[in-house]
C-alpha cells in the first residue's frame, strides 16, 4: 500500500500503538485500509438489499403481513440511507489520509486518540471537543 508516496506494507494483525510515532505512513496505511474494508462492507450489504428488494416484491395477501413487510423494507432502506452517508464520511477520511489531515481534530488541531480512531475511523474531533460541540449544539437547540 502507498501512503505519502511511501509503499507501506502491514500485517493484518498490526494495531497502531502509542509507542510509534503519530499518524506515520504504517498508521496512516492501518486507518486507510480500515476505512476502505468498512466502505466495501457497507456497498456490498445495500447491493445485496437492492437485489432482494428486485427479487422479492411485497405480495403478502394478508393486509397485516403486507403492513409489517413494508415496515421492515422502511427500516432497512432507512438503514441503507444512513449508511450511505458513512460512505460519505469515509470518503472525506480517505481524503484527509491523502492530505496528511487524518488523525487530528478540526477544532483544535490536536491529535486525536488513537482508541478513539480505533472505534470512530471517521472521527474528525477529539472526545473532548466533540462533546463541547455537542453541548453547544444542544444550547442552541434549547433557546
Amino acid at each position: 500500500m502507498i501512503v505519502d508516496g511511501v509503499a507501506t506494507s502491514i500485517p493484518h494483525d498490526y494495531r497502531p500503538g502509542a509507542d510509534e510515532p503519530f499518524m506515520n505512513p504504517r498508521q496512516l496505511a492501518y486507518f486507510r485500509r480500515k476505512l476502505i474494508e468498512w466502505k466495501e462492507s457497507i456497498l456490498r450489504e445495500a447491493s445485496m438489499t437492492l437485489q432482494t428488494l428486485k427479487a422479492e416484491p411485497l405480495r403478502e395477501p394478508d393486509v397485516n403481513d403486507r403492513a409489517s413487510s413494508e415496515t421492515d423494507w422502511g427500516i432497512e432502506l432507512r438503514t441503507r440511507d444512513r449508511q450511505r452517508k458513512v460512505i460519505s464520511k469515509i470518503d472525506a477520511a480517505l481524503r484527509r489520509i491523502e492530505t496528511g489531515d487524518y488523525g487530528y481534530c478540526e477544532v483544535t488541531g490536536e491529535p486525536i486518540s488513537l482508541q478513539r480512531l480505533e472505534a470512530r475511523p471517521i472521527a474528525t474531533m477529539t472526545l473532548e471537543a466533540q462533546e463541547r460541540h455537542e453541548r453547544d449544539e444542544k444550547i442552541t437547540r434549547d433557546e
